[in-house]
């Protein structure tokens, strides 16, 4: 079985959020399963060619389309520490300039992604292997599908089935309908699906997560409950509810995992101090390490909040800005990582300030700081007034750092909600359900009692420890989802 991946991002080659975790680490699993899995992305010019190795395969491969003309070079190398072979395509115009996202959501980032999808076609008759399988990625994406049932006479395109994985619905990469026709080389009548369209401020748009949607031969999302939202609930369905119940029966959850080899608390050289199951005393030293490095009260007892994420309105990060003084009453600390909306960074520092030795708001992207927060904390926030699958709280459980979490999406698919009765204990960490700052303060400070009560908290830790959400079992129903495409007519 031989699949491609296509995608904007890609762990640790090009990393902005949990989508480049994502397919820098699934691929892996599914060479486990004997299924012969390689990747394709940009070669921005932010990836440190000569770090992983990255080689020149081919040069001046032709991509022609409406009146671009360009070529692309064709590089190669190996996901780290695996036998998953990365394709990278270099084009100075449209792909390798600057980082992932550097062209800042105007029409040029749109043309970027739109150049890749058309540039991955291009490349396939080139390479000296032939997918039956291309899984794209989110809205950069959206457009391979119906580029491929365009392209139908091309015999080394004849065939391929295609997989459109949605990981975020807000991200839709909408843009008018006429510009990005004209760059196409398109008049919109090649295709039904074209002619979907929505209303702009600037006429009528194309929506490429729409297209991905409409083309792909099956779809999926990231967990169960966040597939069953967006197919029953106007608020996850952004604007595409019609459209997703016109697919209903070709969508499919299927909750992500994470790298355990990349997040694990024995062998993190990140942290001061590695620990397990079997020694879960240790982490402590990693609490006391965290509070000194942040300029925080340097005390065990004290119950420490950890929050690494986007600071957007999706996160529920407005949620936590309006009780932090009662987070503060009840005992905490609370350590935030992050960048994002700059409102809220604004207010995150003015809190910082107002509760020094308290509160740690560092407002950037740092991967060894999250590290250490993952490993210190007691808790691990997760908000989210909607999340299609979330990685951080299973990162946290993997640390025995207990999540308070909302249920939605792979929140609601992950952490059982802790129940204490007839003597024992239960569940992984503590949820509320209604997005509101009153109902995550009262879950905050439920979670607090349990924290007090050390017979019971350890039971928690070591529930969280033991949990098993590395990529095997994942790996296996994507690998159906694959043998269902293989036959699918």
């Amino acid at each position: 079985m031989r699949v491609l991946f296509v995608s904007a991002e890609v762990a640790p080659l090009a990393k902005v959020g949990g989508l480049a975790d994502v397919v820098g680490s699934l691929p892996k699993a599914l060479k486990k399963l004997d299924v012969d899995a390689r990747i394709i992305m940009p070669a921005y010019e932010t990836i440190d060619q000569e770090k992983y190795a990255i080689k020149l395969v081919k040069k001046n491969i032709k991509v022609s389309f409406g009146q671009v003309q360009e070529s692309v070079d064709l590089l190669e190398t190996k996901l780290p520490d695996s036998h998953v072979k990365v394709y990278l395509l270099s084009n100075q115009r449209y792909l390798s300039k600057d980082g992932v996202y550097a062209q800042g959501g105007t029409f040029a980032e749109i043309q970027r992604f739109l150049f890749f999808s058309q540039a991955v076609l291009a490349i396939i008759p080139a390479l000296d292997w032939q997918p039956e399988i291309i899984h794209c990625q989110d809205w950069h994406t959206g457009l391979i599908p119906l580029l491929l049932n365009l392209y139908q006479k091309n015999k080394h395109l004849l065939g391929i089935k295609t997989l459109f994985t949605i990981h975020n619905l807000a991200m839709q990469g909408r843009w008018n309908w006429s510009a990005v026709m004209k760059f196409l080389g398109l008049t919109g009548n090649e295709h039904p699906n074209l002619q979907v369209k929505f209303n702009g401020p600037y006429g009528q748009d194309i929506d490429l997560i729409e297209q991905g949607i409409l083309g792909a031969d099956l779809i999926n999302t990231v967990s169960k409950s966040y597939a069953q939202e967006i197919l029953t609930k106007q608020y996850y369905q952004r604007g595409l509810g019609k459209t997703l119940r016109q697919r209903a029966k070709d969508i499919v959850g299927i909750v992500n995992g994470i790298d355990i080899e990349s997040w694990n608390p024995q062998t993190d050289t990140n942290i001061c101090q590695q620990y397990s199951v079997k020694n879960v005393r240790q982490k402590k030293k990693n609490k006391l390490f965290l509070q000194k490095k942040l300029a925080l009260l340097p005390k065990q007892k004290i119950p420490l909040i950890g929050l690494i994420s986007r600071l957007a309105e999706q996160k529920g990060i407005d949620l936590i800005v309006s009780i932090v003084g009662e987070i503060v009453k009840a005992g905490a600390q609370l350590v935030i990582l992050g960048t994002g909306n700059r409102q809220l960074e604004k207010k995150l520092a003015e809190i910082s300030k107002q509760y020094p030795g308290q509160v740690s708001v560092t407002l950037c992207f740092d991967a060894k700081l999250a590290h250490q927060i993952y490993a210190g904390s007691d808790f691990f926030l997760m908000p989210s007034r909607f999340e299609p699958c979330g990685l951080g709280q299973l990162i946290a459980m993997r640390y025995g750092t207990v999540p308070i979490v909302r249920a939605t999406g792979g929140l609601r698919d992950t952490i059982k909600n802790v129940i204490f009765k007839n003597n024992k204990i239960k569940g992984t960490g503590f949820v509320f359900h209604l997005p509101n700052s009153e109902r995550l303060l009262a879950t905050i400070k439920r979670g607090l009692e349990f924290y007090q009560r050390k017979r019971l908290w350890k039971q928690i830790v070591i529930n969280d420890l033991q949990q098993d959400f590395s990529w095997g079992k994942s790996a296996k129903q994507y690998y159906r989802l694959y043998q269902q495409l293989i036959i699918k007519q």
